[in-house]
């Protein structure tokens, strides 16, 4: 294998001529062993960082800072990385020390070295096209490295917003399917008041819309990037009309809306908006983990539970119990949101940590806020196909509780009036009696009378009760 000898400032080493980065990328690899999940396991953030590069060669070149020839080169070698080539060689660990410094070089390497070819020469020739003077000119991997992480959190927000539309929707489908289905709704586990199921999947999708607003607001907070900040936010060794022009190339480059920090300095070293969207994740990891919950809940038998729900078999449950059919995708989404409700602590950690001018803990940042959404996109989108799409009601089963619940004798309250009420709820309890049964025979109220009381549409919302109604049995 061929190789070539690559200088940096700890000294020569030799690299592979089959390897599009360079000395610092390799090192690199060598100093953060930690997690074995390389950039290229997260292909949007590479995508935007070659975005943010073919913008800032783009300004440059508008400022007469970079040459004509040397603009083209690290132009087309961002697209071809955009396009999906050469993400193999972004091969820095994702976790590691220097603020993301590794991160910026092993893509200053990697697009230096793409556009050597292009121009004719070979990897390494750094003096024809150079990873530091020209892939990074006007920029720091202080602000670089944070408004690729914007630019790739703001692509993810939106895939986030889009796989809760997608179960959002599965739950409003199949609470139209179940609009005739009455049954006991619950509260502290026990017998309340009747409801549909309807109703009660309808609700999943209220709350799930709740949180796609949520999202979206998030999304905004990354729109602001601190592109000509350079080290700290002063700009030092930028253009003073870089920032601007960067932006509007960005905003070429992206087609999205992305806008310079009104004070860079602040830009610089602020991360309030990653706690911010941490939040929001692990908000709606809470509710979505919650839903799953009832689900499992209702679902729970078949013999000796709720059993008000069907969930879609999906695997065999047990290596001893025959038959036996878990609820496999409502427990594994709890899972992810598990995770990611632990991981907001982590990246709350790393936002806090940072001192004076930077926070040097993106890295660990971007690394678990990526992993979050990428994790909640596929866990939903499964909970929607292979679980919710297939649900089915036992009806029956339902009603069957709903006619022997305590919980009926609250629609006949305003009937009966509560000291009526209390004892044919304690006869009830007492004797293992319905409620309608105790009713019929204690003659409180006639047959037709009681049926038109229990319908579905006169227990499950509410309905003005006139004085001589409400007193006509007490």
């Amino acid at each position: 294998m061929s190789t070539r000898i690559e200088h940096d400032l700890i000294g020569d080493k030799e690299i592979s001529n089959e390897c599009y980065y360079g000395v610092q990328t390799a090192r690199a690899v060598e100093n953060f062993n930690i997690t074995g999940v390389t950039l290229s396991g997260f292909t949007t953030f590479i995508e935007s960082i070659a975005r943010v590069k073919k913008a800032a060669a783009l300004a440059n070149y508008e400022l007469n800072l970079l040459a004509e020839n040397k603009k083209n080169a690290i132009v087309e070698a961002c697209e071809q990385i955009i396009a999906g080539k050469f993400h193999d060689q972004f091969v820095v660990d994702m976790i590691q020390g220097g603020a993301g410094t590794s991160t910026n070089m092993n893509a200053n390497e990697v697009i230096a070295n793409i556009g050597l070819e292009l121009l004719g020469h070979k990897k390494g020739e750094y003096k024809f096209l150079h990873p530091n003077n020209d892939v990074n000119l006007s920029q720091s991997t202080n602000d670089a490295y944070p408004t690729a992480l914007r630019v790739a959190l703001y692509e993810k927000l939106g895939e986030l917003g889009e796989s809760l539309s997608i179960i959002k929707k599965s739950f409003a489908k199949k609470a139209l399917e179940f609009k005739d289905v009455i049954k006991m709704g619950r509260t502290q586990l026990q017998d309340a008041v009747p409801m549909t199921l309807e109703q009660e999947f309808r609700t999943y999708a209220v709350m799930i819309g709740e949180d796609i607003q949520r999202v979206h607001e998030a999304r905004q907070l990354v729109r602001e990037i601190n592109m000509g900040a350079t080290a700290i936010g002063t700009g030092i060794n930028a253009h003073p009309d870089y920032a601007k022009t960067v932006e509007a190339k960005l905003q070429e480059v992206t087609g999205r809306p992305f806008v310079t920090a009104g004070d860079l300095i602040e830009a610089t070293q602020d991360t309030g908006a990653y706690v911010q969207i941490s939040g929001v994740l692990k908000r709606v990891a809470t509710k979505m983990s919650k839903i799953c919950n009832d689900l499992r809940l209702l679902s729970s038998g078949p013999r000796t539970g709720f059993c008000e729900i069907n969930l879609p078999a999906m695997q065999p449950g047990s290596s001893i119990m025959p038959g036996k059919v878990n609820p496999v995708i409502p427990e594994v989404v709890n899972q992810v949101c598990f995770q990611v409700i632990g991981t907001d602590i982590a990246v709350t950690m790393a936002c806090e940590a940072g001192q004076l001018q930077l926070n040097v803990f993106e890295p660990l940042i971007a690394y678990n806020l990526f992993n979050s959404i990428n994790m909640m996109k596929n866990a939903f989108e499964t909970l929607a196909y292979t679980c919710v799409d297939g649900i089915t009601a036992n009806k029956e089963r339902c009603l069957e509780l709903v006619l022997n619940s305590i919980g009926l004798v609250t629609a006949l309250n305003p009937y009966l009036g509560y000291e009526n009420s209390t004892i044919v709820a304690k006869e009830a309890l007492e004797t293992g009696k319905s409620v309608y049964d105790i009713v019929l025979e204690r003659g409180m109220l006639a047959k037709e009378e009681l049926d038109e009381i229990i319908k579905p549409e006169n227990m499950i919302q509410p309905k003005n009760f006139g004085l001589s109604e409400k007193n006509k049995h007490l």
